[in-house]
């Protein structure tokens, strides 16, 4: 058991809020960025992701609180997520300056990889709407008291994009707490996003201030040490195939230091090219450690979005009462299955899930 205190349904329009910031991502498809004619358009962000997939997957009633250019682009945007599936009624629209000066969307460029070529990203985010959200801004008390949520969830790519989303990270949370919703928070650790910004010392100072208010803790192997700020001994850094009895001893040292985690998730993935991984999860609850079935040499066709795949299963899992072992299955199958599709979001369904979880062979379904 996790001693997650879910609220039902019934209380609740929402099943799940997510905050965060919703990017375009152009996909240059087989070709390179720097090459490339003609792009894909996508929608995508960590944190809007997570409950993208818990709608569009597992059916849950799911909405997200940003910002957005009111032009053109941001308009886009829009189509794309009401496409999902996705509630909009927390959307602060923001008067766009006609060049982009003090408000724009932000693109996210990336390339998928293939074999011995690595998956590249470009983002070219700054000044977005969504990183100029400052505290009061949002109505908590209409989000969380007066139309409800069950869970809410956001994560350390939001709270790294300015100086003022920290603050609007924990006041979201506090109103959340306050309303009985399960708070979820996913390190996402990016070198980049936090390089003119501080650096690793001031991830670290953010997401120490964060993390006493979230009941569910997730990250990937190397999110945990450099986003919390500890080693691990024995660690080493130069390995490149990831060792579970470390991950175990991250995962452990995370939960002793903040006591209010509930559970602590982590996925676990070895590269052996960009489009073969081995692929894994681990939960921490209940004070003992649940392994998720580990796929060897997983064939990618797109890797981004994985991560947030893996979050959304496992919240279903823990929404829907299922045991810890149960719930880390689920997450890392969608997690498997979102990156056989191209794009950020799932394309996958509820019935290819547990056809996964069961071990089914991947034969024409007809």
């Amino acid at each position: 058991m996790t001693g997650l205190a879910i609220r039902p349904e019934r209380e609740c329009r929402w099943d799940i809020v997510s905050l965060g910031e919703i990017m375009l991502r152009l996909d240059p498809g087989e070709q390179r960025i720097h090459t490339a004619r003609t792009f894909r358009v996508w929608e995508g962000g960590g944190e809007y992701n997570v409950a993208r997939g818990l709608r569009r997957c597992f059916g849950k009633r799911a909405a997200v609180v940003t910002a957005l250019a009111d032009n053109p682009v941001g308009r886009l945007l829009e189509d794309l997520v009401l496409q999902g599936g996705v509630g909009m009624d927390y959307v602060r629209w923001v008067p766009y300056d006609g060049i982009g000066r003090n408000v724009r969307v932000g693109l996210n460029f990336t390339e998928r990889g293939y074999g011995v070529r690595a998956a590249v990203g470009c983002s070219d985010r700054a000044n977005s709407a969504a990183s100029q959200l400052q505290k009061g801004d949002v109505d908590w008390e209409a989000v969380f008291g007066r139309d409800g949520s069950r869970w809410f969830h956001t994560g350390g790519i939001f709270a790294g994009l300015s100086p003022s989303a920290p603050d609007v990270v924990v006041e979201a949370m506090t109103a959340a707490r306050k309303h009985g919703a399960v708070v979820s928070y996913d390190l996402n650790y990016r070198a980049s996003l936090w390089s003119g910004a501080g650096g690793r010392e001031q991830a670290v100072r953010v997401n120490r201030r964060i993390a006493p208010l979230v009941d569910v803790m997730m990250g990937n192997e190397e999110d945990f040490p450099v986003a919390l700020g500890f080693e691990v001994p024995g660690q080493d850094p130069a390995r490149t195939k990831p060792d579970p009895g470390s991950f175990r001893e991250m995962i452990g040292r995370a939960a002793a230091m903040f006591p209010n985690f509930k559970a602590v998730a982590a996925t676990l993935r070895h590269a052996r090219t960009a489009t073969v991984n081995d692929w894994g999860a681990l939960l921490y609850a209940g004070g003992r450690f649940c392994e998720a079935r580990p796929r060897e040499n997983l064939e990618i066709l797109d890797r981004v979005g994985g991560g947030d795949s893996f979050a959304s299963g496992l919240i279903y899992g823990l929404m829907e009462g299922k045991t810890p072992e149960e719930a880390v299955n689920y997450g890392a199958a969608h997690g498997a299955l979102a990156m056989t599709t191209p794009g950020d979001t799932t394309m996958a369904s509820l019935k290819e899930v547990e056809r996964l979880l069961r071990g089914d062979a991947a034969r024409i379904d007809r």
